[in-house]
């Protein structure tokens, strides 16, 4: 997958990673995928939900030994 930006919001915890991202997808164009790791784990259903409620598009999601990397498509 190609990634045009990551964020690293490990360590933080609700609702932070949210807040970060919101702030970094401003950055992309439309079309452009962000990479997000986190340690939260209620960030994914949180990334999800607001990923659809803001015309953005969650793409996939793993977890890998407490870290959860989350990929989302701005709309």
């Amino acid at each position: 997958m190609n990634v045009d930006k990551q964020l690293d919001v490990r360590g933080l915890a609700c609702p932070m990673p949210l807040i970060q991202t919101k702030k970094a997808i401003t950055d992309l164009e439309s079309g452009q995928v962000m990479e997000i790791a986190t340690t939260d784990a209620g960030a994914k259903a949180d990334l999800s939900m607001w990923s659809k409620s803001s015309g953005h598009e969650f793409l996939d999601s793993k977890e890998d030994e407490g870290t959860y990397t989350i990929w989302i498509k701005k709309g």
